[in-house]
């Protein structure tokens, strides 16, 4: 429970630190607010086109009588939708953070920086830069949907399929976006999506601390545009309490500033430096 609390606190810190910083918030809504509308458009054409791929999908139920093909398609198209609603909150972080690439990179810097010392990642150009998240990306949407896709199938089941299905498909879609989000500051750190993914599952309650309430928000219009600029924030918070140095800065403050004449602090938590030869 402490380790869920604790990943809902770090979404909580990152929305206050762009509020408080209202040039950022500004900034960061705008490729949000793109993604948002074509996102809208996909899912209200899907909406419309939805009753006609269910008929597709289940031909076999042509011959059914009433009302076993309509409530099949009905669940059917309903999982379906539900389903792709999922996908799509993992995809719009991507995308969002795609189209905003410079944005929230340095939304991500200036906010370690307020708290500690700037990890200095990898030099890559900016091409280079958009095409290792988009690889990146990738990646996290091809291991979300080996999960959805089943859970998609297991919808079916009677009462599993509604109560458990729906639980485990929120629970999916909260530590993937939490992983998507977080891969901007772990990104910096040289760490590869591989080892970000397993870093998550070994802190999988703060992954879903921080990410299930945000999947939860961003399913409501609009609200994921104006909550992305803070969930960048918070994931970079959240990363500083994944490689160690967020319980460093935590300790750092309880000290207080008895330590009169110190300098600024030089460590990069546990995580060695991307540039250091291993």
């Amino acid at each position: 429970m402490r380790e869920l609390a604790a990943g809902a606190r770090y979404l909580g810190r990152g929305q206050r630190w762009v509020l408080g910083h209202g040039r950022w918030l500004g900034f960061g809504l705008l490729p949000a607010l793109v993604t948002f509308v074509l996102y809208t458009a996909a899912l209200v054409a899907l909406a419309f086109w939805t009753g006609d791929i269910a008929s597709w999908a289940t031909p076999f139920a042509d011959d059914w009588g009433s009302p076993w093909r309509t409530l099949l398609r009905t669940v059917f198209a309903v999982l379906l939708w539900l389903a792709l609603a999922a996908v799509s909150v993992v995809s719009f972080a991507a995308v969002t953070l795609l189209i905003g690439d410079p944005f929230y990179e340095k939304l991500s810097e200036q906010v370690e920086e307020s708290e500690g010392e700037l990890p200095e990642g990898p030099d890559l150009s900016l091409w280079r830069g958009l095409w290792v998240s988009l690889r990146d990306s990738l990646f996290v949407l091809g291991r979300t949907l080996m999960w959805t896709v089943p859970l998609f199938f297991l919808g079916f089941v009677p009462f599993f399929g509604q109560t458990v299905v729906p639980l485990a498909g929120l629970c999916v879609a909260g530590f993937f976006l939490t992983l998507e989000l977080a891969s901007v500051a772990l990104e910096r750190r040289g760490v590869p999506v591989r080892e970000r993914l397993r870093m998550l599952r070994q802190r999988r309650a703060l992954a879903l601390g921080f990410g299930v309430p945000l999947v939860l928000l961003f399913l409501v219009p609009f609200v994921a545009v104006l909550l992305m600029p803070g969930a960048v924030a918070g994931a970079a918070l959240l990363v500083r309490d994944l490689t160690g140095a967020g319980d460093e800065d935590e300790a750092e403050d309880a000290e207080g500033a008895t330590a009169a004449g110190s300098g600024p602090r030089t460590d990069r938590g546990h995580w060695p430096d991307p540039r250091t030869p291993r």
